[in-house]
C-alpha cells in the first residue's frame, strides 16, 4: 500500500494515514452536529459538548501518541523510550476520561457557582442524552483511521499465503510482503458495527449503543489480535496489551447496562420531547 508521503506542505510530509484520520475526525464531528439538530439540542448544549468534545480528541491523539510509545518501549526496552506511533485504546481512554472529567467538573463545580452567564448551565440536553449516539461517531472515525493504517502498512497481521491475504508494506517488517490484512477486517467491522447502531438508535430508540460498541468492538479486537503479525510485548502472559484492554472494554460494555438502567436512563434530559428550539425562539421574538 502506499505509505509514502502523498505530498508536502511547508517541508513536512502528509501520508494517508494522517489524510483518513482528519477525515474520519471530521466526519466524526459533522455526524454529531447533525444529529445534536435533529435531536433539538440548543445551541448552548451543542457548542459546549462540541468544544469539550474536540478538546478532549486533542488530548486523546495526544494520549494515543504516548501509549503506542509506552507499547513500543515495552516490546523493545533497548531502543528506549521515544514519543512514536499511536494506538485507538490509548487515543479512546484518554478522550472518553478527559471529556467526563471536564464534564463534571462544569456541570457539578462550575456553574452552579458562576456568575457569568457564559458559565452558567443552560443546556437542554444532557451527557445521557449524547451517549446513545456517540459511539456511532467514534467508530465512523475509527473505521476511516483503520483504512488509514491499511496505507500506513501498520498494525497489518501475519505472514500468509491465504487467499485473503493483501500485498502491502508492513511497517514492523519494514519492507513489503502478503500479510493478514487485519486493519481492513477492522475497518469493514466498524462500519458495519455503525450502521447497525445507528439503525437501533434512529429505528428502535436504542439508548444502549454505548455497551454494543464496547461489547461488540471488545469482542472482534480480542479475536483479531489473533491474527496481528506485530509484536507490542504483553502485560498478562499470553495476552497483547490489546487483548487486555479488549477485555476491560467489554466488561465497561456489560457495566453500563446496569449504569444506564439505575443513573444515567434517570438523567436524560429528552430534547426531541422539548418544544422546538428554533419555534420557541420565533415565539420569544414576537
Amino acid at each position: 500500500m502506499y505509505h509514502e508521503a502523498i505530498f508536502t506542505v511547508f517541508g513536512k510530509g502528509i501520508y494517508l494515514y494522517g489524510v483518513c484520520m482528519a477525515i474520519g475526525i471530521i466526519a466524526c464531528f459533522i455526524f454529531l452536529m447533525l444529529v445534536m439538530s435533529y435531536k433539538n439540542f440548543n445551541d448552548e448544549a451543542t457548542d459546549k459538548m462540541l468544544v469539550l468534545g474536540v478538546c478532549a480528541t486533542g488530548f486523546g491523539i495526544f494520549m494515543a501518541l504516548l501509549v503506542q510509545s509506552f507499547y513500543n518501549w515495552l516490546a523493545n526496552p533497548d531502543k528506549g523510550f521515544k514519543l512514536s506511533g499511536m494506538t485507538f485504546y490509548g487515543g479512546l481512554l484518554g478522550g472518553v476520561s478527559s471529556f467526563l472529567i471536564v464534564w463534571n467538573l462544569y456541570i457539578y463545580v462550575i456553574a452552579p457557582r458562576a456568575k457569568s452567564k457564559l458559565l452558567k448551565n443552560n443546556m437542554n440536553a444532557s451527557i445521557s442524552d449524547l451517549l446513545p449516539f456517540v459511539p456511532i461517531g467514534i467508530a465512523i472515525a475509527h473505521c476511516l483511521g483503520r483504512l488509514g493504517c491499511v496505507f500506513a502498512g501498520c498494525c497489518h497481521g501475519e505472514v500468509t499465503n491465504a487467499w485473503y491475504g493483501i500485498y502491502m508494506y508492513a511497517s514492523s517488517f519494514g519492507e513489503y510482503a502478503k500479510v493478514v490484512p487485519t486493519q481492513l477486517f477492522e475497518c469493514v467491522f466498524l462500519g458495519v458495527l455503525a450502521i447497525i447502531m445507528a439503525v437501533l438508535y434512529f429505528r428502535f430508540k436504542f439508548n444502549c449503543n454505548f455497551a454494543i460498541y464496547c461489547l461488540g468492538y471488545g469482542t472482534f479486537r480480542f479475536l483479531n489480535e489473533f491474527l496481528r503479525g506485530d509484536n507490542r510485548g504483553s502485560f498478562i502472559p499470553g495476552l497483547s496489551p490489546s487483548q487486555f484492554w479488549a477485555i476491560i472494554m467489554m466488561l465497561l460494555g456489560v457495566a453500563f447496562i446496569f449504569a444506564y438502567k439505575y443513573l444515567f436512563k434517570r438523567l436524560m434530559k429528552h430534547p426531541e420531547l422539548q418544544p422546538k428550539v428554533k419555534a420557541k425562539k420565533q415565539k420569544e421574538s414576537n
